[in-house]
């Protein structure tokens, strides 16, 4: 059976049930329209009783039209176009659907049709034009959105042939290119020689070169770049260098190191190019203004260094020009950027030279985004500039002030926050500045509601602190009814400012401790210490610091009595305001008016708090608890045997940060302990933590440590149990541990115990930890090697240098250069701790070792010693100088830059002390280097000449100067003069008595006696 209504398909055009297709009679003609009698969901809609040539009703838009389908549907295997028909999604087919029906309603009049609208008397049809071409189906074109199914196959999209498909290829002298680079430098990897491109593409390649060096390449070919950069600046020209430089600063995947590099070549191209600059200021500031506003701190000042040069070299004229345009864009982005850009260009080249134009566009007419903009401006010029703008404070006002009647909201607001920067900028001075202000201000104060008023209240808090005392008074209580008001506001921005400017109030000097506990504080506590304070960490800032202030007025007890019973709130973050709040309340102010209940509620709930807590931040309530005890001192005896029952309790919780905690609290309160007699409390704590010192986690073992040394150097080496022969053998291994923080305090430990007990362990011990010392002397923090080299002195003191000397000397032989300076300097304590007559035998001894870092090393360590032992150094002088001679005439540079230091520190010791003529000695060695390269050697040489000046006097190495001043080779004279120029400034004075006597002739007299000096 058939359906009566169904077409019969034509043989070879459609297969049989091919529901995705109308069936198309053979000669191309429209079939009628079927009747629908069931659902239409398996359907193709149909455009309507004509179907155009040119778009076949049998296959979707953009398929080849015509009787036959797109490809043989006959076929076993499905070719592409069966597949690509299949894949369209619901979205596009409702899309073609209501596309088809409004191009149907579209659909071009006929000439009948308007014969029928229209009476034929009176109107001509006229010819189209032989060159018009009608849009058929301007609907589609215009609805149409490019997708992937608008094309039935994969189109292979355009590439750049610069595109790496291999390995990639070496550039000669070349960095290596990331996928990303292929794009700006591809045409490097293309293979036509220099000679076969034209001069402005051998100009451009050079460019690309030098640019990719500076990206990618090493220290060594990054600067080199950079100074070819610099040095041919004008000869490349301002075009092709920013038309390469910009387009790589845009790129996304562009990382922080590389955009950095970029901006240095833009700073020194700036410095080179000066006024050539001009015609591409503006697409420099497309690249650089987004600076302006990055999160990165740094990224920003160089922004602002860039923008400050590039208007110094194009002039205020052209800024203004190039930026004229953005003033008044409707993008607020835009606007915000080109504000911070002229408050750069202010600064650079000074207020007054912007003050005309900025008047002129804030009273511009046309646009309140122009006013809005001038007036940020001066926000921002308020903001970058600090107390600068004092000069003209007066100017900058007057130019604004019609902002805050201004009929636009947002100008009203960003006037009020420019007038707060600029009270900000000035304070404490320049309140007559803002006197044309506050009348508006404080009208606005009284009319405005939500943003606006919190901007005006900004303003009022900034400008209050400025004024005397009097005034401040009246206006701080004639603003506090509106503060007040707006306590309960739900805005959380109002919140802020209103804080802010409660706390700019209250520390404000006429206003009275009575006033605020009465009228401020009730409605203050009731609104806002409440939790939702403590979830917002801008919020809860701000409220410690308003609370803060508020007890500076009133006192400790009136804030603490208020907020004492919330230290055990169910809350976590709000108990830890809380506890922040009264730490720094109590560190101001200390507990003197806390009477015996308040003490015993605050330790109560500092105790509960302590226990009670669970997130990672500790360090609040370890502060707060500390703080606390000591600021109680003698008053927290009692409590303490129950807070020490809590550490102990707690040094045994299953948890490291418990147990972390609970030590870092024994390191904060022992020194109360210890004032408040309790030493068996701590020699009990001391043996507790003696047994958990296996501890397994590296920051609780810190931890632990730490609280030792705090008993131990509170309790001192008699009384400590256990006692110091038990307690160091226990360390020794210790040392090993690589953690920083067990390190640090390990090695601090052990150096007290060197310092103030070494007798109570035998020599064998020390000698056993100066071996693991050595190990500590490679550790990456500074305060660790520090500390270690003291160590070693104080070892040293106990049980005598040799031992220890031989130990150090031994590591003079390693590969590694810190831990050879670090072995230098621990010698040179060793010296200064136990006589240097008792190292330099051995020192100078090991100089004969025919190794270049041992030799360094002892050059090294003797000008350490030198500056340690400084006026000792005269016994020292004459033993050191035949050493010191072999080295500065040694072929090793690094040998006389050493030996140049070691003279420099002899010379500064002994000055005036009798031994000019060692040092003359030493002089004549120095002297011939001052013509070296390097420049350590050249650093290390002009300090030795500097500081023989200091000994021998200026005279002397003015003597050794004349010969070269006028020497006929400059480079010889450059070098002369540079020195002659240290010793002017060095000894000015000095120096007139080795001036040679003028006579006088006619005109002038050269001589002047003593009388004339006094009179």
């Amino acid at each position: 059976m058939t359906d009566a209504d169904a077409t019969p398909a034509a043989v070879g055009l459609t297969p049989s049930g091919a529901w995705d297709a109308t069936p198309k009679l053979p000669g191309g003609l429209a079939t009628p329209t079927p009747k629908k009698q069931r659902s239409r969901w398996d359907e193709t809609p149909s455009m309507g009783s004509t179907t155009p040539g040119s778009i076949g009703a049998a296959t979707p838009a953009g398929y080849t039209p015509g009787p036959t389908p797109f490809g043989a549907d006959n076929l076993a295997t499905p070719t592409p176009s069966q597949i690509a028909r299949g894949l369209i999604t619901p979205e596009h087919y409702h899309l073609k659907r209501y596309e088809r029906d409004i191009e149907e309603r579209n659909r071009p009049l006929t000439d009948d049709e308007i014969d029928s609208m229209l009476p034929q008397a009176g109107y001509k049809i006229l010819e189209p034009p032989a060159s018009y071409q009608p849009i058929r189906t301007p609907a589609r074109k215009l609805l149409a959105t490019p997708t992937p199914l608008g094309t039935p196959l994969y189109a292979i999209p355009e590439e750049n042939r610069g595109q790496q498909f291999d390995v990639p290829k070496e550039l000669g002298g070349l960095p290596l290119m990331k996928p990303e680079d292929y794009q700006y430098f591809g045409t490097l990897l293309n293979e036509e020689g220099e000679d076969q491109l034209s001069p402005e593409e051998q100009k451009e390649r050079k460019i690309m070169k030098l640019l990719l060096k500076v990206k990618n390449g090493t220290p060594q070919q990054r600067k080199a770049a950079l100074r070819q950069l610099t040095d041919k600046t004008r000869e490349f020209g301002a075009g092709p260098l920013f038309n390469r430089i910009l387009p790589l600063l845009m790129q996304p995947t562009l990382e922080d190191q590389e955009r950095h590099l970029l901006v240095k070549v833009i700073d020194r191209v700036l410095y080179k190019l000066d006024e050539l600059v001009r015609p591409f200021v503006h697409k420099i500031l497309v690249v650089i203004e987004p600076l302006l506003i990055d999160e990165d701190y740094y990224a920003r000042v160089e922004g602002r260094e860039i923008i400050s040069n590039l208007s110094k070299a194009a002039g205020l004229a052209t800024m203004i020009a190039s930026m004229r345009p953005d003033i008044d864009n409707i993008d607020e982005y835009v606007r915000n950027t080109t504000a911070r850009a002229f408050s750069v260009v202010a600064s650079a080249l000074g207020i007054p030279a912007l003050l005309p134009f900025l008047k002129a566009v804030c009273q511009s007419k046309k646009s309140w985004q122009a006013r809005h903009t001038g007036i940020k401006v001066v926000q921002q010029i308020a903001i970058l500039m600090g107390c600068a703008v004092l000069p003209h404070l007066k100017s900058l006002v007057e130019i604004i002030e019609h902002g805050l009647t201004d009929e636009n909201q947002k100008v009203r607001t960003i006037t009020a926050l420019s007038l707060a920067a600029l009270a900000e900028a000035a304070a404490p001075y320049g309140i007559e500045s803002f006197d044309t202000i506050l009348r508006p201000l404080w009208k606005g104060i009284k009319s405005h509601r939500g943003k606006v008023l919190a901007a005006f209240l900004k303003a009022i808090g900034f400008i209050i602190p400025l004024m005397d005392v009097g005034y401040a008074s009246y206006y701080t209580k004639g603003v506090m009814v509106v503060l007040i008001r707006e306590f309960q506001s739900p805005d959380e921005e109002m919140k802020k400012i209103v804080l802010k400017v409660v706390k700019q109030c209250v520390s404000t000097e006429g206003v009275e401790a009575d006033y605020i506990r009465n009228d401020i504080l009730p409605k203050f506590f009731s609104h806002f210490w409440v939790r939702r304070m403590a979830l917002d960490r801008r919020n809860y800032k701000e409220l410690v610091e308003t609370t803060v202030e508020m007890a500076n007025k009133i006192g400790v007890a009136s804030i603490v009595g208020r907020i004492v019973e919330d230290l055990k709130d169910e809350s976590e973050p709000y108990r830890r305001m809380v506890m922040e709040t009264i730490e720094k309340v109590v560190a101001n102010l200390g507990v003197s008016d806390v009477d015996a209940r308040l003490e015993e509620l605050l330790i109560d709930g500092i105790l509960y708090a302590f226990q009670e807590q669970t997130s990672d931040d500790a360090n609040v309530m370890l502060n707060g608890f500390g703080v606390v005890v000591n600021a109680l001192g003698k008053r927290v005896k009692p409590y303490l045997p129950q807070i020490c029952g809590t550490i102990k309790w707690r040094l045994n919780n299953k948890s490291a940060k418990v147990r972390q905690q609970a030590a870092d609290l024994i390191s904060r309160i022992a020194i109360v302990m210890k004032h408040c007699q309790e030493e068996q409390l701590m020699g009990h704590l001391g043996v507790v933590l003696y047994e958990y010192l296996g501890e397994e986690y590296p920051e609780v073992l810190g931890s632990i440590l730490g609280a030792l040394k705090a008993i131990v150097n509170v309790i001192g080496m008699t009384k400590m149990t256990p006692p110091i022969k038990d307690l160091l053998p226990r360390l020794t291994p210790i040392l090993k541990n690589r953690h920083e923080k067990v390190q640090e305090n390990c090695i601090d430990l052990v150096g007290r115990i060197a310092d103030r007990g070494a007798e109570f362990v035998p020599a064998r011990e020390w000698m056993r930890i100066c071996f693991e010392l050595l190990e500590m002397l490679k550790a990456h923090k500074k305060g660790i090697r520090r500390a270690t080299v003291n160590t070693f002195g104080y070892i040293a003191k106990a049980i005598g240098p040799q031992d220890v000397l031989a130990t150090l000397l031994n590591n003079l032989k390693v590969q590694e250069r810190q831990n050879r300076v670090c072995t230098t300097v621990a010698i040179a304590i060793v010296a200064e701790t136990c006589s240097p007559f008792t190292v330099l035998p051995a020192l100078m001894n090991e100089y004969r070792v025919p190794e270049l870092n041992v030799q360094n090393g002892v050059l090294k360590s003797l000008s350490f010693l030198f500056e340690y032992i400084g006026e000792m150094g005269k016994d020292y002088i004459y033993a050191v100088s035949p050493l010191l001679e072999d080295a500065l005439m040694d072929r090793d540079l690094v040998h006389r830059q050493t030996a140049a230091s070691a003279a420099k520190h002899i010379a500064l010791g002994v000055a005036g002390l009798g031994c000019e003529d060692a040092l003359v000695h030493l002089l004549n060695f120095v002297w011939p280097n001052i013509f070296e390269t390097s420049p350590h050697v050249i650093n290390a040489v002009t300090e030795a000449i500097e500081g023989m000046r200091v000994a021998l006097g200026a005279a002397v190495i003015l003597n050794y100067c004349l010969q070269g001043l006028f020497h006929p080779a400059r480079k010889v004279r450059e070098v002369y003069w540079k020195i002659y120029n240290s010793l002017y400034i060095g000894a000015q004075d000095a120096l007139v008595a080795a001036y040679p006597a003028l006579e006088d002739d006619g005109d002038n007299i050269f001589s002047r006696p003593e009388l004339a000096m006094f009179v």
